[in-house]
């Protein structure tokens, strides 16, 4: 694989393009480190949004068996969701120390 087309700046016959990426931005490793950063805290959000989301719906079925049953798959949803998102985590760290991509997203 060519490595060069990963670069911010690229010099072909004496004319230079940079990139748009931020400088610190060198490696692929970087870019998969800088969008897991912005993903997994995106994820946690949404996973706290659909814990309360399935609460509210719980307290509101006031003993309906239909609501409950609807209110108890979204938290199961977002305990499910929670080991993925732990799972990914945990994934993510254990790559990056394998190939050495820096600390990981930590």
């Amino acid at each position: 694989m060519d490595n060069r087309y990963l670069a911010q700046q690229i010099c072909i016959g004496g004319q230079c393009v940079t990139g748009v990426l931020d400088p610190k931005i060198q490696t692929l490793g970087d870019l998969v480190n800088r969008v897991i950063q912005f993903l997994i805290p995106l994820a946690a959000v949404i996973l706290l949004v659909v814990f309360i989301w399935g609460g509210y719906d719980y307290m509101m079925s006031q003993g309906s068996p239909e609501k409950v049953k609807s209110a108890q798959a979204k938290i199961t949803t977002g305990i499910i969701g929670l080991i993925l998102l732990l799972i990914s985590f945990v994934l993510v760290k254990l790559i990056s120390s394998i190939f050495g991509l820096g600390g990981g997203i930590i």
